[in-house]
């Protein structure tokens, strides 16, 4: 309508005061960033030039910076839509998806992030993590610095997946790894094997510590012999599992289990969760082993990183239980 004044913008004011639009939209919301200190005398110019200018804050910028407008962020730090047939991370996704659409919750998935030496990383220049409420991180593993400076800034967030402390406790939904390893090596004693292996990579993330740990508890507990291999060449892992009159083993992935089977025809082998990675040329056998809840996971994470944004009272960290796979590579021993 022609004489109506244009209506004024952030970045009005920020031309007005010598500041950036970055500090007149924290000091209109009455928070401050941690990358950010703003002088009171700064603070109070901005203001002063809010109530001459008659400034009114669009109400959706408001909610944003309120993160009340219910977007859930989603970092991956693995892509989470390979082209084989072995995706991993699908499940979660679901899980995520059908919280949020049952809280009223929008996602957002962050895929700008750039790869530094060969990972991605959430911090980074023009990166739009506080577009979201809190945000869903997944990956096999994380990156400590950044999990670290999640904790210190307060950022509400939720790991996909158990995680060590990072300068705090850090919110997560895993699964019972330990557990449901021990479990099975318990049946596989009370099926006649006594000497034991666990096949796996030697280092890693918090999944294949507790995966060990399970293994190593099953043991004890049993007394059996077990044995820690290396993957490696799997002739070679044959080779060995022969010489040590090993009759099971445990294979920390499953694509690694596959390996093995192809080239130790007569071993009894467990894989310990669903394939994390393509396995291009699958066996047709049902692998005893156990079942990773990947969709209750990515619900109970949102459900967790909703009651840390509302500021409700929530257990923030918790196990899973995984659900036992019988299979057939499991057999009784004679």
């Amino acid at each position: 309508m022609p004489g109506t004044p244009r209506r004024l913008t952030q970045r009005d004011i920020a031309r007005m005061t010598g500041v950036s639009q970055a500090t007149v939209s924290l000091v209109l919301n009455g928070r401050s960033d941690a990358d950010v200190r703003i002088a009171p005398e700064t603070r109070e110019r901005v203001l002063q030039a809010i109530r001459d200018s008659g400034y009114v804050a669009d109400p959706i910028a408001r909610r944003l910076a309120a993160r009340d407008n219910r977007i859930i962020g989603v970092f991956t730090y693995e892509p989470v839509f390979p082209a084989g047939n072995s995706d991993f991370y699908h499940p979660f996704l679901v899980g995520i998806e059908e919280q949020a659409e049952a809280l009223g919750s929008d996602l957002l998935l962050l895929t700008s992030a750039p790869v530094i030496d060969g990972r991605r990383r959430i911090f980074h220049e023009g990166n739009r993590l506080r577009l979201a409420d809190g945000c869903i991180l997944l990956g096999r593993s994380l990156d400590r610095e950044e999990l670290t400076r999640l904790v210190a800034d307060g950022f509400p967030f939720v790991s996909v997946g158990r995680r060590a402390d990072a300068g705090g406790p850090v919110p997560y939904v895993g699964a019972d790894y330990a557990g449901a390893t021990a479990a099975l090596v318990e049946r596989a004693v009370a099926l006649g094997h006594t000497r034991l292996a666990y096949l796996g990579q030697g280092e890693g993330p918090e999944s294949h510590a507790d995966r060990r740990d399970g293994f190593d508890r099953g043991v004890a507990a049993t007394g059996a012999n077990g044995l820690h291999l290396t993957v490696g060449d799997p002739h070679k892992t044959a080779d060995m599992v022969h010489r040590k009159q090993i009759t099971a083993v445990f294979a920390e992935e499953h694509s690694d289990g596959v390996a093995l089977a192809r080239v130790a025809e007569g071993l009894d082998i467990v894989t310990l969760g669903q394939p994390t990675r393509h396995v291009a040329d699958p066996i047709d056998t049902q692998f005893s082993g156990f079942a990773i809840p990947r969709r209750e996971m990515g619900a109970q994470a949102l459900e967790v990183l909703t009651a840390l944004i509302d500021g409700a009272e929530t257990e923030r960290q918790r196990l899973l239980p995984c659900a036992l796979v019988e299979g057939t590579t499991l057999r009784e021993r004679r």
